[in-house]
Parts: C-alpha cells; sequence; structure tokens
C-alpha cells in the first residue's frame, strides 16, 4: 500500500532513487527509428511541450472518463462471482477518483521539462536508450511521486473504505486495465512516452520503492546491507521474469480467475506482484524490522486475494521459488542477511493459512 514518505537526501539514498528511477526509462527499441529522418523528426515533435500538450488533448476528459469506467467494468467481470462486491454508487465514486488520477497524469506530462528536450538529443543513430530521464521530459522520479500522492492516497482511501474489503483488489487491477485502454487511444510515439507513467502510477499503489530508497538514509555506502540492496534493485524484473518462468514450468497446468500462467496479461500482474515481495524484503533488511512484512505484506495479501482462490501449493512455491532466485544471486554472506527475512515471511504465511483453518490462501498475483 502506498503511504506517504519523506526522504532524507544522503548519497545512499541518491543512489537507489537514481536506480528506481530507471525502471521508468522509455523503451523505444519498438520505433524504427534508424537511418529515418521522418520517424526521428516526429519523435521530436511528439515529445516536445507542443506535441506533449496535443496528446493530453487527445485523451480528453470524456475519454479519460469512459476510460475509467470501462476499467471499473472489466476489474468488476474479474470478481464478478463474488456476489456484490461493490454497489453501483460505490463503484461510481471510485471511478471518480480514478479519474482524477489520469488527469493528474496528464497534467504532470505536460509540465516543460528543466532540460530542452529538443536540445538534449543526440543525433541519429546514436543510442538513444543512454539518455538521461531529464531529456524525455520525465520529472525526478521523487518529485513525480510527491506531485502524485495525495490523489493516489485518495484514491487509495476509496478503496479501504469500501464496505466490501475485499473492494482493494480493484485498486492495481482498475489502474491496470485503465492503463491498456489509454495506451490503445495513442500513437505508437505517443504511447512510448506515456507508457513510464502509466506504469510508475500502477507500481507506486503497491510497491514500497520511495520507503526502500528513504530507508537507505541512514546507510553508508560501503555498508553490506545498502551494497545488497543496491545490487538487487536493479534486477527486479529480470528475477521476477526468471520466478515466473520457473512457476509456469512447476505448474503448467494451473489456472486464476484471469487465466492459465501463460497469459500475457496474468504474466504482467504476476511479475509486478513479485516485484512487490522483493521491495518488502529490501524495505524489511534496511529498516531491520520485520514489521512491513508482517502487518502490509501479509495483510494485503490475505485482503486483496484471498477472494481469488489462488491455492495454498501455489503460494508454497511462490515463496520457496523467490527465495531461491534471490540466494543464488548473492554471495555468501549476502545470504546471511538475506535468509532471516525470507524465513520470516514464510513463517507468517504458513501461520496466515492455519490461523484460516487450512483454508485456501493466496500470496501471488492474479
Amino acid at each position: 500500500m502506498l503511504i506517504t514518505t519523506e526522504a532524507v537526501r544522503t548519497p545512499s539514498v541518491e543512489r537507489l532513487l537514481y536506480l528506481w528511477a530507471q525502471r521508468y526509462k522509455p523503451d523505444i527499441s519498438t520505433l524504427p527509428l534508424a537511418g529515418d529522418y521522418s520517424e526521428y523528426n516526429l519523435l521530436l515533435q511528439t515529445v516536445s511541450v507542443e506535441g506533449r500538450a496535443i496528446t493530453a488533448a487527445k485523451l480528453k476528459d470524456s475519454l479519460l472518463d469512459s476510460n475509467c469506467q470501462m476499467a471499473w467494468i472489466q476489474a468488476k467481470s474479474l470478481y464478478a462471482y463474488i456476489p456484490n462486491i461493490l454497489d453501483l454508487q460505490e463503484a461510481r465514486r471510485i471511478t471518480q477518483f480514478a479519474f482524477r488520477v489520469y488527469k493528474k497524469i496528464l497534467e504532470i506530462y505536460q509540465q516543460r521539462p528543466l532540460n530542452k528536450v529538443v536540445d538534449s538529443y543526440p543525433a541519429i543513430g546514436s543510442n538513444f536508450q543512454n539518455n538521461s530521464l531529464s531529456a524525455w521530459g520525465l520529472p525526478a522520479i521523487d518529485q513525480l511521486a510527491y506531485a502524485l500522492e495525495p490523489v493516489l492516497l485518495v484514491f487509495q482511501e476509496q478503496h479501504v473504505t469500501s464496505k466490501d474489503w475485499r473492494a482493494m483488489g480493484f485498486m492495481t487491477s482498475q489502474l491496470n486495465f485503465s492503463n491498456k485502454l489509454i495506451l490503445r487511444k495513442v500513437t505508437p510515439i505517443e504511447r512510448v512516452l506515456l507508457k513510464p507513467y502509466l506504469k510508475f502510477v500502477e507500481e507506486q499503489v503497491a510497491i514500497p520503492w520511495h520507503r526502500v530508497c528513504s530507508a537507505a538514509a541512514k546507510y553508508e555506502l560501503d555498508s553490506p546491507e545498502f551494497i545488497l540492496v543496491e545490487q538487487m534493485l536493479p534486477l527486479a524484473d529480470e528475477i521476477a521474469q526468471c520466478i515466473y518462468n520457473r512457476l509456469s514450468e512447476l505448474l503448467p497446468d494451473y489456472r486464476c480467475q484471469r487465466g492459465k500462467l501463460s497469459d500475457p496479461e496474468v504474466r504482467h500482474s504476476s511479475t509486478r506482484d513479485l516485484n512487490m515481495f522483493q521491495a518488502y524484503l529490501w524495505l524489511c533488511i534496511l529498516k531491520r524490522d520485520v514489521a512491513p512484512i508482517e502487518q502490509e505484506l501479509l495483510n494485503l495479501c490475505v485482503m486483496v486475494m484471498e477472494s481469488v482462490h489462488v491455492p495454498w501449493e501455489l503460494t508454497e512455491k511462490w515463496l520457496q521459488v523467490l527465495t531461491e532466485e534471490l540466494l543464488i544471486r548473492c554471495t555468501p554472506e549476502q545470504q546471511q542477511i538475506l535468509l532471516p527475512y525470507t524465513q520470516v515471511m514464510k513463517k507468517v504465511f504458513i501461520e496466515q493459512r492455519h490461523r484460516l483453518g487450512f483454508r485456501d490462501s493466496t500470496v501471488a498475483a492474479i
């Protein structure tokens, strides 16, 4: 869950903020830029302040509103087997707050970057992927977090205070569906530029990356805990994909509410949540406190995921493969730092299983 975060700017925090920001670097690999001056010029036009205003105008209020409404319908369909999970009035209220989130995103998207974008590009044929984030017009990652925090906290609160606690399961699902619908309405170049903002929003309500960065404030750059987190944070997506691939091999016939493990949408939400589990581990290690696992991650999983009927067997495999994948990437000394926290994670979920009377539990994403 998203919690207000105050960051003290120390060298260790700055290093992690930089790594966090790299998660949202635009991916232009799908654009035919090499040797194509017309495509290159179109990119420069689209990324300019004027081009961003045109993109925002295209996603005008009525379009954003209809996309948020449609995303709610898709999310509700996903949970349709649960009777009366949301009444109509509640659904409209939550959708209205989702609409506010996207209006804020477009407001930030249109803001003039600190550097002149056009002047920041290298000659055609150069490696665009090495450009700084500011060259693309993205604000500093902590500035983006602070700018979106008020509307995201209010949006989150609408789910938390719902009459049915299972409504919390709608939050990431609704954002995920909204993101997809919005990206369908824009050009390939606009999609490349907007996608980092939309990815950030979906992750920000579920993954405590900002708190991980802030928790590094008390560490020197050469401390073992900091080195471990600094080493692992850039690998989070790669680790999540490796874990998911192994789970797909171990459980080829498993099917959840959204489909089989081979389905792209199941992969997307599951790898996002595998990132979430990693972030909670790094947060606990830097805080030297297991409370985030015991009081947040566990409760969030029970609150959100129990209703989607993911069996306990998958939970056990999820935690086992996660631990194995992390350990093989650690030195023996780092393994000694990590193991107590992965053991706590396993313990609290097993205890929760017992509290539920050995009913199917769930910690895996749908």
